[in-house]
């Protein structure tokens, strides 16, 4: 009986960790104020959202499997297709900025060389795209919960 609401609280502070942190990095990916220490606070909280997203999709997982309602009944709503579309979509986008952070790291410790404007600028984007995709979950998710 406490599982299910056990499961949806880890599920919400997942989320919420997500765009927090997300959000972090957006702030910080900026080029005029890229230094070694912000590349390697962006690497922390890049390992620190990837948590999150691995909690989010673990207390998923969980509440379709363990959940009061079944698989059964999330795989028979088209929103829920819709919502892992979504995530699916912002697992791929957030594969970029996390992969390009890496590699600053890679490449400031190995030449203290920090990445171009150009390059910043396109994690950046990615950040912010991904950023901007995770609401419309949240909504997706609310219109589901509400019985569309």
């Amino acid at each position: 009986m406490i599982l299910e609401p056990f499961l949806a609280s880890l599920h919400i502070v997942a989320i919420l960790a997500m765009v927090v942190f997300s959000s972090s990095q957006a702030a910080l990916c900026r080029e005029e104020w890229l230094n070694a220490a912000v590349v390697r606070r962006l690497l922390r909280l890049d390992w620190i959202f990837l948590t999150a997203v691995a909690l989010l999709l673990l207390s998923g997982v969980a509440r379709v499997v363990w959940g009061i309602k079944g698989w059964q009944w999330y795989v028979g709503q088209p929103l829920f297709h819709v919502k892992m579309t979504l995530v699916l979509l912002t697992l791929l986008i957030v594969t970029r900025p996390s992969l390009a952070i890496r590699r600053w790291v890679r490449t400031l410790e190995a030449s203290g060389a920090l990445p171009g404007a150009q390059e910043i600028n396109r994690v950046r984007r990615a950040i912010m795209l991904h950023t901007h995709v995770m609401p419309v979950i949240a909504v997706v998710a609310v219109f589901w919960a509400r019985g569309w």
